[in-house]
């Protein structure tokens, strides 16, 4: 827990520089939409289609032949890396200004399995495995290397079935796009609140946003899961319900990181194109 206070300490004031870094001549002027063509040949479509989840309702610009048009570039200011730090899977956010459709089933499936099973998932655990055996948090479990594979294995459980339930299965089921659309613009404090707000809310297939569902009852119904194979003093409610909060706090804290670190990069690496 001190952990978590400190860093997210240390985030604040180097995303509070980042912003002041940033002056408004390096935001990109957005194009200006295309304007449709009445002259289109005959069985091309004269409307532009609808506009995607995580968007502000404006449709996608046309070719004036009809066809799509390419979306403009994103600034370097606001793209979402793969990685953050060269370490931390980043797949799940998308680049503040983009328009992606809605996730396809193997899409979900692809996200949660390279969340699930990227090398740095392996090395996490294993850090917070090595800090709960250190401290002895599960007795039973006994410690030494014997001590830290059980640890090991119950913790790599934890993320994978969280993960899957999180962001395929129960999204699948209720039709909520779980990944991250960043905000990229707008006060600190406005984005840092987005941010951690999107556990609780999240747009559906539709765009519309609305209650978390996913995240929370997934999260939930992990923890209920682990009871099956952690030790007897950890099933009770209040253990359950600590496991919960620091997971859910976890992914609010993981999605802060996601909006700023754009900022950050390229205040540290100067480029603003």
């Amino acid at each position: 827990m001190r952990f978590l206070l400190s860093f997210t300490l240390i985030l604040s004031a180097a995303c509070a520089l980042a912003q002041q870094g940033n002056s408004p001549s390096t935001r990109a002027t957005p194009p200006e939409p295309a304007q449709p063509s009445s002259g289109g040949q005959k069985g091309e479509p004269g409307t532009p289609p609808p506009a995607q989840p995580g968007t502000s309702g404006s449709p996608v610009a046309t070719h004036p032949s009809g066809g799509k048009q390419a979306p403009p570039p994103i600034p370097v200011s606001k793209q979402q890396p793969k990685r953050i730090l060269g370490i931390m899977p980043n797949y799940r956010a998308v680049s503040a200004g983009a328009i992606p459709p809605p996730p396809t089933l193997n899409q979900a499936f692809k996200i949660a399995t390279q969340n699930n099973f990227d090398y740095s998932a392996f090395v996490n655990v294993g850090l917070t495995s090595l800090f709960a055996e250190g401290r002895d948090e599960h007795p039973p479990l006994r410690k030494g290397p014997e001590g830290f594979g059980r640890y090991y294995w119950r913790g790599f459980v934890d993320r994978t079935d969280g993960n899957y339930l999180v962001l395929f299965a129960l999204p699948t089921v209720f039709h909520q796009d779980e990944r991250y659309f960043a905000r990229g613009e707008g006060s600190f404090w406005k984005r840092g609140i987005y941010a951690a707000s999107r556990i609780l809310i999240t747009p559906n297939y539709v765009g519309h946003n609305g209650f978390n569902a996913s995240e929370l009852l997934g999260r939930g119904v992990s923890q209920g899961i682990s009871a099956a194979y952690y030790p007897r003093r950890s099933r009770t409610a209040g253990a359950l319900g600590v496991k919960f909060g620091y997971a859910v706090g976890r992914d609010a804290l993981t999605n802060v990181i996601r909006e700023f670190w754009p900022d950050i990069a390229t205040h540290i690496s100067h480029r603003h194109a």
